[in-house]
């Protein structure tokens, strides 16, 4: 059990013993409104075998989650008040909690989604403002204060239209504070194409800042956002936190093709390596645990949430937390400027006795080693679909190098690691 804190650097995250956390998430906005604690547990567990260690989940959820009870038939608030929460309800809160953490997960914890804030669509009503925020946050901040695996996710896809929406975000982030006594990071999930750094990085209670790139095309190029959040002052770590979903209508139509594993690995493994402390992987039917017998579909779901846990995209995305963790990665940043030549949407991370890049086609690539200290570099081929390494000989300082990929073209992505003798 462990609260997470920013690290020396203020680019990545660690336990408060110290270990380097790599930020593997999952996106379970609806659970705590649509699932039993039984199929909570089951979900868990799943998940805790592909080695995500965040779940996202929302107190107050989107779809009409302040007027249709949860499995056990309790309503978040009595009469829609956010200064009157039902006891009852919360109590599950506390249960789905609690087995989280039994399996090792740490709950990353969204108040109410934004909508309640600023409707701008989906079910609503806006119940907050700045003053009843403040008090909701201080509640619920006072009620999981000691609760060890816990991080706090304020927004919820939606921007202020307004100075008195941004001022009640920022009252909710408050009452976290003061009800946990400072305890728990605290984060914002902003608008599809933004950064919770575009309103709050100023902010104190901001610990790192959550970037959406959304699901409107098949190549996002996501690295532009996570390099602006990158260099920007107070330095913050900074993540994506919703990238193109898996089994996500391409641009929300269908007619328009489904996101599949490659391109959610295109979009973890390039954020990450242009500078993210780690990413959120989501799945269109699990997010909102769909499930035809209960709810209609939300953006053409269509395959039942206890089946789509296992699409193959969610088990790629522990490969990437291994081969983060084979190294010290807290000590990597971008380097993009070794790659001679057109990078082809290629990226390039390095660290204390490594050098990891990413391919997103295989083939060729020619990177300049002149000053990396690696010595006599064991140099090998991680393959991001089965985590399977292989070793492809040595390599040296010097101005240019050209490495060759076991393979090429589309869906042949592949990292090429370079790590100290």
């Amino acid at each position: 059990m462990h609260m997470l804190k920013v690290t020396a650097n203020s680019r990545y995250l660690q336990t408060d013993d110290g270990r380097p956390f790599f930020y593997l998430g999952d996106t379970a906005w609806e659970l705590l409104h649509r699932l039993t604690l039984t199929e909570a547990k089951e979900y868990f567990r799943v998940r805790a075998e592909q080695r995500f260690n965040v779940i996202q989940m929302v107190v107050l959820a989107e779809f009409d989650g302040l007027t249709e009870p949860n499995r056990n038939g309790d309503l978040a608030l009595i009469d829609v008040n956010p200064l009157h929460p039902n006891k009852a309800y919360f109590v599950h809160v506390d249960a789905v909690i609690q087995e989280a953490n039994k399996q090792g997960l740490t709950v990353g914890l969204l108040p109410a989604w934004g909508d309640k804030v600023n409707k701008a669509w989906g079910a609503g009503p806006e119940i907050f403002n700045p003053e009843n925020a403040a008090v909701y946050g201080e509640w619920l901040g006072n009620r999981y204060r000691n609760v060890k695996n816990l991080l706090w996710i304020n927004g919820g896809d939606r921007k202020m239209d307004t100075p008195a929406q941004k001022e009640t975000f920022r009252a909710l982030a408050h009452g976290l504070r003061k009800g946990d006594e400072g305890n728990h990071l605290i984060t914002f999930h902003p608008q599809g194409g933004r950064s919770s750094s575009e309103d709050f990085q100023e902010d104190d209670w901001l610990a790192f800042n959550l970037i959406q790139s959304g699901h409107h095309a098949r190549d996002i190029d996501n690295t532009t956002m996570i390099e602006r959040d990158y260099h920007l002052q107070p330095i913050k770590p900074t993540l994506d936190d919703e990238f193109n979903y898996e089994n996500h209508p391409v641009n929300w139509k269908n007619d328009t093709g489904r996101f599949r594993d490659y391109e959610v690995r295109l979009s973890a493994y390039r954020s990450v390596f242009a500078g993210g402390c780690g990413i959120c992987y989501g799945c269109q039917d699990v997010w909102q645990f769909f499930d035809s017998a209960r709810h209609p579909a939300i953006a053409y779901a269509d395959t039942p949430w206890h089946e789509a846990v296992q699409f193959s995209g969610a088990w790629q995305m522990q490969h990437l937390r291994k081969l983060m963790e084979s190294v010290p990665f807290t000590t990597g940043s971008p380097a993009q400027q070794r790659i001679v030549g057109d990078p082809a949407r290629s990226r390039v991370t390095a660290g204390t006795g490594y050098l990891f890049a990413y391919l997103p086609i295989g083939g060729k690539m020619q990177l300049n080693l002149d000053g990396v200290r690696l010595g006599n570099a064991s140099v090998s081929w991680f393959d991001p679909r089965t985590g399977i390494t292989i070793p492809a000989g040595a390599a040296t300082a010097g101005s240019s190098h050209i490495f060759t990929a076991p393979s090429s073209g589309l869906y042949n992505d592949w990292v090429l690691t370079l790590r100290s003798a």
